[in-house]
This record gives C-alpha cells, structure tokens and sequence, in this order.
C-alpha cells in the first residue's frame, strides 16, 4: 500500500508542476527484481487512488526482466530472481544490472 500511496504522491506533485487536473492512465515499470508483488499493487492502487486526481486512472504494468553481469562470461545475462545462476555457464558470480526498478514510465492526463 505504502508503495501506491508514493506513485499516487509523485502524479499529484506532477500534477501542480505540470498543470494537469486527472489521470487517465499510470504506466509503471516493475522489475523482477524489485520485489514488488504485482496483484498487489494493482488491487492497492485500485483502493490508494480514491478520491485522488488518479480516481478514473488505468494501471498498466510493465515488467523488467531482471539483468546481470556475469563475471565468467563477460556478458549481461537475464535472471527470475536473485541468487540464479547464469543460464550460460552456471556460475553464481552475477552482478546485478538491471530488473529493480519501480518506476512511473508514463501518464496519461487530462
């Protein structure tokens, strides 16, 4: 929930900066990384956006594959989860580059 009150926060500074009055859509950006359970935050923005500018607002989820380095292999390599070996070599030697994120990628506003 914390997580839906922070996006609804970052759509309501948006929306003083940049004048809009409503939200029709919310693209956020999910890693596989993050550990952000997706049903989740569907079902709590559905309940955080009430009353808000993002009332009306559609969710869309994209989802991030999770990325890393392996050191092995000397190449980026996507992961489901941390602590995955590589799909390549089977090493566990992976820097994580990328899948982490929680992000608004985009909006649609009125």
């Amino acid at each position: 929930m914390s997580l839906c009150e922070g996006v609804v926060q970052v759509l309501e500074d948006s929306a003083r900066q940049q004048g809009f009055r409503t939200v029709k859509t919310v693209w956020l950006e999910i890693g596989a990384l993050s550990g952000v359970e997706i049903e989740a935050m569907r079902f709590s923005f559905d309940v955080i956006k009430k009353g808000t500018l993002a009332e009306e607002a559609r969710l869309e989820i994209v989802e991030v594959p999770g990325q890393a380095w392996c050191l092995p292999c000397a190449k980026n390599v996507t992961i489901n989860q941390r602590f995955d070996a590589c799909p390549d070599c089977g090493s566990y030697q992976l820097q994580v580059t990328g899948g982490e994120e929680l992000r608004v990628k985009e909006l649609e506003v009125e």
